[in-house]
């Protein structure tokens, strides 16, 4: 078609398709002449083309959130490719109205259909393709969840990059493109500033694909992520792989515009739920929660919105809902059958370490898992620093049907662990006032047994082979025989209480020196080189060799 015949569009005429910018608060813009605009519409707003989004609607009144500008590598809050922007601009900052799409547009794809050919039908969710984006994932195309219909056209198996055209569908008449998509073509990082706890999560857990979103991360901590985990691996299948093959970086750090933020845990979310759709278990780790709350804040007030409590808008639980209660298993839509998840590491950082502070409380209301972080343990530093008094699980009804089918034993073992941790905080304040001596001998065994649960058992050191994650039937056994001395130090003691040749405490650390030593060293056995088999017969043993220890001292 010969679009030189085409009438002139007239500027005037032209007009009818802009707003006009009303107020400016910020990054909140008000625009007048905005009929016929929906929600969250993507806009573009002045001469420099600012991304925005439209957070509400009054009449012809749209007001709209900008987004913003930064530095680094990877996604920014509204899924800008970060190195892409730095290589354009050769500059540390974004500049304002950079126009770039999330994918690399140059690079090509190997791409191999399923069993499809023209004629065949398909609906939404059906997995159409394939495409290796590395040695770990498997990049399942998949048709969007609102289509069906006839393929008219399938592309042979190539190389195509993303914005070729891989297949068509017919339905009622109507002709559709579909191309083909992937969304973490991109080397990510992932860090949670110095904390090893988020290091060992995305090394050890079996999660297939990890997100981390940094909402507020200051710049050095996002800098030290993107320099240090690349050199991270962890081994699948017996084959040694970078643990960036598996992970996407969403990155807004502190001195970035806060629009981006708030943006930035859905953009995360949104990435997880894509892989969630392909049949993969997915982490997310949202770096923090608490900051993305401020930036909701500062928006809310932008909007002359009523504050609540500290500030934060009166729907801030509401939010934090919508965004917790994405997390979960599903059985996805379409052919192939197959279940992905999406679970949800949420940190928060309540000011002063202050648990009633808004955020943390709508958050508590919400999770399934808390995992209190104290600082007292940190500064003793006893790592992972999480409170065992104040950390609580909802979950554990849930999982009791695995553990009775693979290990019986563990609730009553972990029952009693909390029941001597529980104990011993109490023995502690009379300690404090009267000292060890003047404890009744069953008191003296349960600070002894509680220690060693709190130094060999949950304290970990994740720099170690030995220590850096724990197989669960390691778990079982170093706990078992933990409650296993304390039930035979407790029945020694408690059956010569009456007569005279009384049994105390001093008496079992003295002939028990081995025994004890032996206790405190089961956590050094490393899982990869030993085995299961050979670490289970070890600790099979030292129940035996206690056994043993306990009938010639009561002899």
């Amino acid at each position: 078609m010969d679009f030189s015949k085409l009438p002139k569009i007239r500027d005037e005429d032209r007009e009818g398709q802009f707003g006009y910018v009303h107020g400016v608060s910020g990054p909140v813009v008000t625009a007048s002449s905005m009929a016929g605009a929906a929600m969250y519409e993507l806009v573009r707003v002045g001469h420099s083309e600012l991304v925005g989004e439209i957070i509400r609607l009054e009449g012809d009144m749209a007001t709209i959130q900008l987004g913003p500008g930064i530095m680094g590598s990877i996604f920014d809050g509204i899924q800008r490719p970060l190195k892409d922007i730095n290589d354009l601009t050769k500059s540390i900052y974004i500049p304002r109205g950079v126009n770039i799409g999330a994918l690399n547009r140059d690079l090509k794809w190997d791409f191999s259909p399923n069993n499809l050919r023209v004629g065949s039908h398909i609906t939404g969710g059906d997995i159409y393709g394939l495409v290796h984006e590395n040695s770990l994932i498997r990049h399942k195309i998949m048709l969007p969840p609102r289509s069906r219909g006839t393929v008219t056209y399938v592309a042979p198996p190539g190389n195509y990059d993303v914005s070729d055209v891989v297949l068509e569908l017919e339905f009622e008449g109507v002709k559709e493109n579909c191309v083909q998509g992937g969304t973490t073509a991109i080397p990510g990082a992932f860090g949670c500033g110095k904390t090893v706890i988020s290091q060992s999560l995305s090394k050890y857990s079996n999660s297939d694909v990890i997100i981390y979103v940094g909402c507020g991360e200051r710049g050095n901590e996002m800098s030290e992520v993107l320099r240090d985990f690349p050199e991270l691996t962890m081994e699948v299948d017996g084959k040694v792989e970078s643990i960036m093959k598996r992970t996407a970086l969403v990155a807004n750090t502190s001195n970035m515009p806060v629009a981006a933020r708030e943006a930035s845990i859905y953009t995360g979310i949104t990435l997880s739920e894509y892989f969630r759709d392909m049949g993969y278990n997915v982490s997310m780790m949202a770096d923090s929660t608490s900051r993305w709350a401020e930036a909701l804040r500062e928006i809310s007030g932008r909007l002359a919105e009523m504050p609540a409590d500290s500030g934060y808008p009166a729907y801030l639980g509401a939010r934090l809902a919508s965004f917790y209660e994405r997390a979960g298993r599903v059985k996805c839509l379409g052919n192939p059958e197959r279940e992905g998840s999406v679970s949800i590491v949420g940190a928060v950082s309540p000011p002063g370490g202050d648990f009633s502070d808004p955020v943390t409380s709508a958050t508590l209301g919400i999770v399934q898992v808390f995992w209190g972080l104290d600082k007292k343990l940190a500064q003793r530093k006893h790592f992972p620093s999480v409170n065992w008094l104040i950390s609580y699980s909802k979950y554990t009804r849930a999982l009791d049907e695995y553990y009775d089918k693979h290990f019986p034993e563990f609730v009553p073992l972990r029952t009693k662990a909390k029941e001597i941790l529980q104990e011993e905080e109490d023995l502690a304040e009379i300690v404090q006032l009267v000292g060890k001596a003047s404890l009744a001998e069953t008191d003296k065994i349960t600070l002894e047994v509680a220690k060693l649960i709190k130094d060999d058992f949950l304290q970990q050191n994740g720099y170690t082979p030995y220590d850096r994650f724990c197989p669960f039937y390691k778990t079982v056994g170093i706990l078992s025989n933990m409650i296993a001395f304390y039930d035979l130090a407790r029945h020694a003691v408690e059956t010569t209480a009456q007569s005279d040749n009384k049994i105390t405490w001093a008496q079992i650390r003295e002939h028990m020196g081995e025994i004890l030593y032996r206790i405190s060293s089961m956590k050094f056995k490393d899982p990869v080189k030993e085995g299961e088999g050979k670490i289970k017969a070890d600790y099979a043993q030292l129940l035996e060799d206690m056994q043993n220890s306990f009938r010639t001292l009561e002899d």
